[in-house]
């Protein structure tokens, strides 16, 4: 009549002796994923769509998880920084877990956690464990798994009655939902394709009044752009825009203040790193008319930053510094002067002897943790600002040539990777096409080339975006990942 507790035995064993549970070998990147289905089908974006802001931690988490789980797999790495992940969860009640945050109004649950691992295997355990997931299905693939097989002759699979009576979720139940999720691109498409036109025509009307107000707005206040987090729907963009526009009624001088700028509806108020006028959707009109007000005291701000880097470019022989915002985190004008100030002010401690003009038309950014620098694929470096000055030089000197490989390369795959979108919005006859930032040139490049090859017609008419999973958005906007793919799918 204990036979109950088993599962709850095994899942502390393995909290209090996870190498008991670790295979001589780690998993391979198609078993991860294959193991880690319960946690993707619990936390894929597409079933927030009336949550904006859970959909949005959601898939800014999921894309750093995707970043930790390929580094796990180059050859020759040494460490990965430690990475803390928020997700919100859809869970029951009863498999919410101690020291979690409690459900939310939207009856999601929030999981914070923070990736420290060294293999697939035990990353993949530690996530199960952290969102309260059965981890039982990792027992039927391929990773020699001796001691949970010492454990348990054979998986459990409990009767349905149990997890009726008990309130307890089903895994098998979940598995078998998402493996029925998991497809090829084009039987998604058969799926979806009609539910995507009808959604996609439903919000032209707002699309249309959106479009106008957004017009009006930037004709009014003299604006250089309007823009959004892109997880949005078309209904809270324009009910965003009205509350801005009953604002610039209200104070209509104080507003123009932002006269040449660019406003980002965002998670908080502020100017960002790069200058954009930030306004928190969760703020009311108050914190958002103080902002305006304070706008000629950053104005100053942004240009003192601009003369630190120009000062950091000098002392580094002419390398520019810059701030890409699909690479780095969110900082606003403040976080990202201090940040420059620390490094500059090592810099000038220790003078590193670079050749006046000798690195011009390199690149870097500027990060805050402690570890070495590196050189990115796109050609810029990666600096720590409390990086050690003599290995700075040392690193910069040694990587410079290879630097500027990569730049031009990165020229040369925009290139391509225009003239593919061009290509393939015109054959496709869409409507409109285009990428998640995260989605690198060289991935769009390798979608785009597939994609030409197919024949698609529910894609006329449609806006498509190029992603990291499978979704209709609410408005009608059809995602797909990069790496989509074609034929029998991979179960």
């Amino acid at each position: 009549m204990f036979c109950h507790l088993r599962p709850v035995r095994r899942l502390c064993l393995e909290k209090i002796f996870p190498h008991w549970f670790l295979s001589s070998r780690t998993l391979s990147g198609a078993e991860a994923v294959n193991a880690l289905r319960p946690f993707y089908f619990a936390v894929h974006p597409d079933f927030f769509g009336q949550h904006p802001r859970e959909r949005e931690v959601n898939e800014n988490s999921l894309k750093r998880l995707s970043v930790y789980l390929e580094n796990l797999q180059k050859p020759g790495f040494r460490s990965l920084k430690p990475t803390p992940l928020t997700f919100y969860v859809r869970e029951t009640e009863q498999n919410s877990s101690e020291g979690q945050e409690p459900f939310s109004t939207s009856g999601f649950r929030a999981v914070k956690f923070t990736l420290h691992t060294r293999d697939l295997l035990s990353t993949v355990l530690y996530i199960l464990n952290s969102c309260s997931l059965s981890v039982e299905h990792i027992q039927s693939l391929n990773t020699n798994v001796h001691s949970a097989k010492r454990m348990s002759d054979r998986p459990i699979k409990w009767d349905k009655s149990y997890y009726y009576f008990t309130g307890f979720k089903d895994p098998h139940e979940d598995l078998e939902q998402v493996s029925r999720m998991e497809t090829t691109l084009t039987s998604w498409l058969d799926n979806n394709g009609k539910s995507a036109v009808k959604k996609l025509k439903n919000s032209l009307p707002l699309r249309k009044e959106l479009e106008r107000l957004k017009d009006d707005l930037s004709h009014q206040l003299q604006l250089s752009d309007i823009r959004w987090q892109r997880s949005w729907g078309i209904a809270h963009r324009c009910s965003q825009l009205h509350s801005l526009g009953r604002l610039a009624q209200q104070n209509l001088e104080t507003l123009k203040n932002a006269k040449g700028c660019t406003i980002i509806f965002t998670d908080r108020s502020g100017m960002s790193a790069v200058g954009h006028v930030m306004l928190g959707t969760m703020d009311v009109h108050h914190h958002w008319t103080k902002l305006f007000e304070r706008l000629p005291s950053y104005f100053d701000l942004q240009r003192r930053l601009m003369l630190l880097e120009d000062q950091i470019s000098y002392l580094l022989g002419g390398m520019q510094v810059v701030y890409i915002e699909e690479l780095q985190p969110v900082l606003t004008l403040e976080e990202y002067y201090s940040l420059l100030d620390v490094f500059y002010n090592r810099l000038l401690k220790n003078r590193i002897p670079f050749h006046p003009r000798s690195l011009r038309g390199l690149q870097m950014i500027l990060n805050s943790d402690r570890y070495a620098p590196s050189l990115h694929e796109l050609g810029h470096f990666n600096i720590p600002s409390l990086c050690d000055p003599a290995n700075l030089q040392w690193f910069i000197l040694t990587k410079a040539q290879q630097a500027r490989d990569n730049m031009k390369r990165k020229e040369e795959l925009k290139v391509i990777e225009n003239e593919l979108i061009q290509a393939s919005t015109k054959k496709f006859s869409l409507e409109k096409f285009y990428k998640e930032p995260s989605v690198s040139s060289k991935q769009m490049v390798d979608c785009c080339k597939r994609l030409l090859e197919q024949s698609l017609p529910y894609l006329k008419g449609m806006h498509l975006c190029i992603s990291h999973f499978y979704s209709v958005m609410q408005d009608g906007d059809l995602c797909i990942p990069w790496n989509w793919k074609d034929g029998e799918a991979i179960k």
